[in-house]
């Protein structure tokens, strides 16, 4: 009679303790620990060094920025002012518009980019590309961008495109077909509000709409490999004039190899070097 009830506990005391260990093992539902070697640390944040400091005139709602053969060139944007969407060459020293034309006021003007001696300037939501010449600012074509228009740049080969958001867009200038786009990541998050472009050395720098950085894309890895906190610069603006808007414009004289930065209505251009 004790064989008969001892055998019975044995199996459930068994079947208790497998049960159990079924429950401790079991994965909790929903959390997935992603593997240590596809975490990607955030780029490091660079500060810089101001070499010198430039007038710039403060009507300028700066869109687009770029030096090309030694000569500065501006574009400006701002619907919310008649006149205020132009193409500028300026000097650098004065600030002053040696050359400009004006666009109709229903565009809203956005960057500027030069190559083989042609003038490219985006619109933002007109959905138009204007192309010019670039010794008489004589406008020979008119391109659709399908979006809305940013900044611009170009690599000596293709223009790239930056719509606000984290996607650079590559295309043909001789017929603004896309060629391709990249999704920029930035540590383990696609990045966003890539706003004023400059290619340098392999790179494109761009501003952060909104925010005190540049960031410097490496565009093969499609990522943000470093970025450069502008506070300093847009703290000292915002003391001269408390007006003035946000970090806005990036050239690159690749025949002196300096860089310069402004921003919307700043008082003030920089030429700077970027931290190592």
């Amino acid at each position: 009679m004790k064989r008969k009830i001892f055998l019975p506990l044995i199996a459930v005391s068994l079947i208790s303790s497998f049960t159990f260990l079924l429950l401790c093992c079991k994965p909790k539902d929903n959390v997935v620990d992603p593997p240590i070697e596809n975490q990607t640390p955030p780029p490091p944040v660079l500060g810089h060094t101001t070499i010198q400091v430039y007038p710039h005139d403060t009507s300028f709602y700066t869109q687009g920025l770029t030096f090309y053969k030694g000569e500065l060139y501006e574009g400006t944007g701002d619907p919310g002012y008649v006149g205020q969407t132009r193409l500028m060459k300026v000097d650098p020293k004065t600030g002053n518009a040696l050359k400009k034309i004006s666009l109709s006021d229903k565009y809203f003007g956005e960057g500027i980019t030069i190559l083989r001696d042609t003038i490219y300037q985006l619109t933002w939501q007109q959905n138009v590309v204007f192309v010019y010449t670039l010794k008489d600012f004589k406008k020979v074509k008119e391109y659709k961008l399908d979006g809305e228009g940013w900044g611009i740049t170009n690599d000596g080969q293709r223009l790239i495109v930056s719509t606000g958001s984290g996607i650079l867009y590559f295309y043909d200038p001789s017929t603004f077909r896309l060629l391709s786009k990249s999704s920029i990541m930035e540590g383990n998050s696609q990045t966003f509000n890539l706003n004023e472009l400059e290619y340098i050395d392999g790179y494109v720098y761009a501003n952060q709409y909104q925010y005190p950085y540049i960031l410097k894309i490496d565009p093969a890895a499609a990522r943000v490999v470093a970025k450069y906190d502008l506070n300093d610069m847009w703290n000292r603006v915002k003391a001269i004039n408390p007006n003035v808007d946000v970090p806005n414009g990036i050239a690159y004289d690749s025949t002196t190899k300096k860089i310069y930065v402004t921003g919307k209505y700043w008082p003030e251009m920089y030429e700077i070097q970027l931290g190592q």
